[in-house]
């Protein structure tokens, strides 16, 4: 029972300004047949991130079969809380339409950036256009510090949950950082309820943050992938029966950085899925998706 890789996929070749480089945050959406959407972010030379996409046949031998030459989504107006740029948390596909779930950051002073999670509405997989000018989940009593990439799922008409990540102290960088996973829950997908507890927290003490929850159903169960940050970057798991307590899997579900090549100093930033009742992952490899992204498939029964 393991991932076994399936290559690099896609990264940006540095012919568009608004993908000079990265393509991290892998997001899939299924649109037809084999035929999945990956929305990811690039930068631009200013390193601002914005958000396009690329089409891939999922099979053993994934192929690109198309690519965007437009962004889906730019980094805010001067001033907005995403006006540094905008990382993909996660796309969710309802009846009506798409909802992209995203980072949006600017810069401080005392600390180097500010971040909030924020929302954005389609009909089609195309030109994303924003709920709002601000986000929908940001600094608070419960969260008082900074927000990152948020991963929701619609259970029912009136049941969203959303796993994102949370500093539980102050920081100024990556020294004093600590930061968890934790849940809130909403009626309608845009107006959340959290409560400020840690659903996963760090499995060793040379552990300091955990970045992008990627969560699925496996019968009665959730399952997730989330990057695990201390001496390494790799990829860590975790199930649980109600979606509140996690119990950790790396040993038997972890994903770290391969022997050589693309993926081989770090692996990050996971995006599960299911097709054709095959468990997949999407993921990025060096330099947080400067290498772009590639794909694994589990083979063997879930160990959970």
């Amino acid at each position: 029972m393991a991932w076994r890789r399936l290559g690099q996929i896609f990264a940006a070749d540095g012919k568009q300004p608004w993908a000079h480089s990265h393509a991290a945050l892998p997001a899939p959406v299924h649109l037809e047949g084999d035929i999945f959407r990956f929305f990811y972010s690039s930068r631009d030379a200013e390193k601002r991130s914005h958000v396009g996409w690329v089409d891939v046949e999922i099979s053993e031998h994934p192929q690109v079969r198309g690519a965007a030459s437009a962004p889906v989504m730019t980094p805010g107006e001067d001033g907005a809380f995403d006006d540094s740029g905008v990382g993909v948390g996660c796309v969710v596909k309802t009846e009506d339409g798409f909802s992209l779930y995203y980072m949006g950051w600017n810069l401080g002073v005392r600390s180097p950036w500010r971040n909030a999670i924020g929302l954005a509405r389609s009909q089609t997989p195309a030109a994303f256009e924003r709920y709002s000018p601000g986000p929908i989940l940001d600094r608070s009593p419960e969260d008082p510090y900074t927000l990152s990439y948020p991963c929701v799922l619609r259970l029912g008409a009136s049941d969203w949950r959303m796993w994102y990540g949370s500093n539980i102290a102050p920081a100024v960088g990556n020294a004093d950082m600590q930061h968890a996973i934790k849940l809130a829950r909403s009626d309608d997908g845009v107006h959340w309820k959290r409560d400020g507890r840690v659903a996963v927290g760090f499995a060793s003490e040379g552990e300091y943050a955990l970045a992008r929850p990627s969560v699925v159903k496996t019968g009665d169960k959730f399952l997730m992938c989330f990057a695990c940050r201390g001496e390494s970057y790799r990829i860590g798991a975790a199930s649980s029966d109600d979606g509140s307590s996690w119990t950790r899997l790396d040993a038997a579900m972890g994903f770290n950085p391969s022997d050589s090549g693309w993926d081989s100093e770090m692996t990050c930033y996971p995006a599960l899925f299911w097709h054709r009742e095959r468990l997949w992952l999407a993921y990025n490899g060096n330099g947080y998706g400067a290498t772009g992204f590639g794909l694994a498939v589990w083979e063997g029964e879930l160990p959970v």
